[in-house]
């Protein structure tokens, strides 16, 4: 377990927003890159000029994943002359209920003491342990966080339930690893749905697609660019003329999904694609269905379209991932959009001959 927490702690840091208004950077252990900072000041609220307060944000940035838990100072603190305070956690995982659990306990740590000295300890006892225990601010386990409850956290429940059958458009897309954004003036919003989607196609498991706090930024958009395929969240409406950016675009706001010029040839939906979408939402409307189930059900159909698409593969070298064989695809005469998805979908299971 320790050597778990060893590889995934990169470092925590400290922002402080004064009587005056002013809010820095004032400490981090170990150390940070001049990028980094910026970024995560910009990411905290308390740089915000809305001054809304945003108790815990997280996101990712070129493979680093940050956590911001921000308090107000009440009166009674050991802290003078400030108002607010942000601690950040940067980290290699996907796994927020983790890092806020970790950084209320850092924060309550700070508000007694008002020294980021005796944070450090806390921060080191789990880097080094995987736990930290003070009876007066809460104790920490790092293994009482399964990375797979973080994935389910989310509720495809609630995303089913305002889509409805265009669920299947969200589902093929993260299917086809293209380019998804999503808008909603309210960042807690923008998270709880972003965070979810993954778990639509629950056999690749992969949290790392997930970019839940962007901002109209020259490096973040860079960043995010380099990314084959993504799901990236915004609070900028700004970013629906950015057609550069996306293949799909989600206005949670209006339940709107609009597919560009651009994608909508290999986003063509057909016959499979109903099936697929009758399935999910029948799923959904089960009251009795957890969430789990659910994913499970989705999971369950995936499988079977990969099975299917496997029939078509072939191994043309020994070691060799097997590869897609168009001719034998073509010879079962689908309908053109089922074709055209599972050649796709090829595309994106790495199957086709290069």
């Amino acid at each position: 377990m320790a050597e778990t927490e060893t590889q995934l702690l990169l470092g925590v840091g400290l922002i402080e927003k004064d009587t005056n208004g002013d809010a820095l950077w004032v400490w981090c252990y170990p150390s940070t890159t001049v990028e980094l900072r910026d970024l995560l000041l910009r990411k905290c609220c308390l740089t915000d000029e809305s001054k809304q307060l945003h108790t815990f944000l997280f996101g990712q940035y070129r493979m680093t994943w940050f956590y911001i838990t921000t308090m107000e100072v009440p009166d009674s603190s050991a802290l003078k002359k400030v108002t607010h305070f942000s601690i950040v956690l940067t980290t290699k995982d996907f796994n927020p209920e983790k890092y806020a659990a970790f950084s209320r306990i850092l924060c309550r740590i700070y508000l007694k003491y008002g020294n980021p000295v005796k944070m450090m300890e806390s921060y080191i006892s789990v880097l080094t342990k995987g736990i930290c225990q003070n009876e007066e601010n809460g104790s920490f386990l790092s293994k009482d966080f399964d990375v797979r409850k973080a994935y389910l956290a989310g509720s495809i429940k609630d995303i089913i339930s305002q889509f409805g059958m265009e669920t299947v458009i969200l589902y093929t897309a993260v299917m086809l690893k293209k380019r998804i954004v999503v808008y909603h003036p309210r960042i807690e919003a923008v998270q709880e749905f972003t965070r979810t989607l993954p778990a639509l196609v629950w056999h690749r498991q992969d949290w790392s697609v997930l970019h839940s706090y962007v901002h109209l930024n020259d490096d973040e958009l860079e960043a995010l660019k380099m990314c084959p395929g993504f799901i990236a969240g915004f609070i900028d409406s700004e970013v629906i003329n950015r057609r550069d950016l996306y293949d799909v675009y989600v206005n949670l706001a209006e339940s709107e999904i609009t597919i560009p010029q651009q994608a909508k040839e290999a986003m063509t939906m057909g016959k499979l694609h109903k099936e697929i979408g009758q399935l999910i939402v029948q799923s959904a409307e089960d009251p009795d269905k957890p969430n789990g189930q659910v994913v499970k059900d989705i999971s369950l159909k995936t499988k079977e379209i990969l099975t299917n698409l496997a029939s078509f593969t072939e191994v043309l070298h020994d070691g060799e991932k097997p590869s897609l064989n168009f001719e034998a695809l073509k010879q079962k005469r689908f309908p053109p959009a089922t074709e055209n998805f599972l050649y796709h979908l090829a595309a994106a299971e790495q199957m086709l001959k290069i």
